[in-house]
């Protein structure tokens, strides 16, 4: 470990002439080292010590360490953007931190959700300098893997994200009024109908995500994956189970795995978006889930940027953290299940009792099941509890969601052994609702002996053409648990998901109260013939 110099403060002139300024952390030693590179909007003193070491730690190690304000951020000069100028600053960032004083000429970069992204977009600039990056929590596409999930707004995310960027942005104009109403909105999330938002940040990015509800020219001009196809560097991709971007984790993972020619490794722990801790919401996952990423990423970079064999390339690429077990897994690749499905069977009072909505793994013969019917009632939408795309995420007790009659429940007799799942869970639902448009949300949760309820994935579709009768296919998140013999699976059912997806009004999405006020009761009908959850198995 160096000993550390006084931090200091330098920037650098954009291409087109606006100042950045960051902070510099030094080993107080003679000689050349590597540089590690963060770009983040949210004030660089912060530099993500919400999940990461200080930067003086990675200093420490041998590192010049470089924190920067992006644009218009921090005390950096020009008008912030969302994305919109990170591949041309991110590669003048880069550029200019290889020719720091001290520095070796090569850069890596390190940080999670917009400090990841703009790992991507400098990438795509190509700079020479920039050796490898460490995405931690990032949109690849940004429509499916961050805005949207199955076409369904993440509302709450999504909002709390403007309203945090839009009072930052207030604080750093001097709008002490601006400031203040945005402050209070955040203290109160959910806001029911975010015409705050309209109000007093006409220009946040907010209002063009909720705009443009489909994968059109706008989410392919902005999305990294857009502008990626002949980026080929060292990556070392960092996810959590229940990271509302997991979707984009993995799909950049695949995606550099099936064309790079460079090391691509992976490692998802049992973590929300932050913190990366042992405990994610009532769930404690033991002292090895605490996060070791600190260590594997200081490993990482001194084998792509000091030149010292680490030993990583001689070991497994994919580590993957298995809830229940609570034990890491190191593997050669991410594995391909053999898919087993439980089917779906009813007495019709599946949002009644719980006995009443039954799975049964691979029935020999069809199951004569009557119909459930499932009533939305826009005045009371079934709360979000848990999961990856509420606030708190994590693993909750449900059963008094569950309880709920507007919630359809399918619950196995009890695992006869432990029963290992790695990879999609994909839920199959034959229905036809009232209504021209509903949303579909699929929760998957064990109950325990004792009759407590933990959500283990879920997943939420928006549907159009509602009132036909069709097979609607639930993508769940993935996930990586052993789940314990004598222990039952439930697949909760329901058509609301509060706030952390937005309301369907039986013919659109819910963002406004007017909105509401035309919000129409939604009544489903589930079919069990053909209905079942594919879960991933491994023997």
């Amino acid at each position: 470990m160096y000993k550390i110099l006084p931090k200091e403060i330098a920037s650098i002139y954009t291409r087109d002439g606006v100042r950045l300024d960051a902070d510099i952390y030094r080993p107080d030693e003679e000689g050349e080292f590597p540089v590690l590179l963060m770009r983040q909007p949210y004030g660089r003193a912060i530099a993500s010590t919400v999940v990461y070491a200080h930067p003086s730690w990675y200093a420490a190690q041998g590192y010049i360490v470089v924190i920067q304000d992006v644009r218009g951020r921090g005390t950096s000069e020009g008008e912030f953007k969302l994305f919109a100028n990170e591949i041309t600053d991110g590669a003048d960032s880069v550029n200019w931190a290889a020719s720091l004083p001290g520095s070796n000429g090569q850069v890596g970069m390190y940080g999670f959700s917009y400090q990841g992204m703009t790992q991507l977009y400098a990438a795509i600039a190509k700079p020479p300098a920039l050796k490898t990056i460490c995405p931690a929590m990032i949109g690849y596409d940004l429509y499916t893997d961050w805005a949207y999930e199955g076409g369904a707004f993440c509302l709450q995310t999504n909002l709390a994200w403007a309203i945090q960027l839009a009072t930052e942005t207030a604080r750093l104009r001097g709008d002490q009024e601006t400031y203040q109403a945005l402050l209070t909105a955040s203290r109160n999330l959910p806001l029911n109908h975010p015409e705050i938002l309209q109000k007093l940040t006409p220009e946040s990015f907010y209002h063009d995500w909720v705009a443009h509800s489909q994968p059109d020219t706008y989410w392919q001009e902005l999305s990294p994956k857009s502008h990626f196809q002949s980026v080929d560097l060292p990556m070392f991709h960092i996810g959590g189970w229940f990271d509302t971007y997991l979707r984009g984790t993995l799909h950049l993972y695949q995606d550099m795995v099936a064309r790079a020619n460079t090391p691509q490794n992976l490692i998802i722990g049992p973590w929300a978006h932050l913190p990366w801790g042992r405990k994610v919401g009532a769930a404690d996952f033991g002292k090895l889930a605490t996060s070791p990423i600190d260590q594997m990423q200081i490993r990482w970079f001194n084998q792509f940027l000091k030149g010292v064999d680490t030993g990583l390339l001689n070991e497994s690429p994919v580590c993957l953290f298995e809830m229940g077990s609570n034990i890491w897994q190191d593997l050669p690749s991410l594995p391909k299940p053999n898919q087993k499905s439980y089917f779906l069977s009813t007495t019709g009072l599946a949002s009644i009792r719980e006995d009443a909505g039954i799975l049964i793994p691979n029935p020999q013969f069809p199951i004569p099941s009557p119909q459930d019917v499932l009533v939305h009632d826009p005045w009371r939408p079934v709360p979000a509890m848990g999961g990856h795309a509420a606030m708190p995420a994590g693993v909750f007790e449900r059963s008094q969601i569950d309880c709920r009659s507007d919630v359809l429940t399918y619950t196995s007799e009890p695992l006869t052994a432990d029963l290992s799942l790695v990879g999609e869970v994909l839920v199959k639902i034959c229905c036809q609702s009232d209504q021209d448009s509903y949303d579909l949300c699929a929760v998957m949760s064990q109950v325990y002996p004792d009759g407590s309820v933990y959500n283990v994935t879920q997943g939420y579709l928006h549907c159009q053409d509602g009132k036909n009768n069709v097979t609607r296919n639930i993508q769940l998140q993935t996930i990586c648990i052993r789940i314990g013999k004598g222990n039952c699976l439930r697949l909760s059912l329901s058509l609301a998901c509060y706030p952390a997806y937005a309301m369907n009004s039986g013919n659109g999405v819910v963002l406004s109260s007017t909105r509401l006020m035309n919000a129409q009761i939604i009544t489903l009908s589930v079919s069990c013939d053909g209905s079942q959850v594919v879960l991933p198995m491994i023997a």
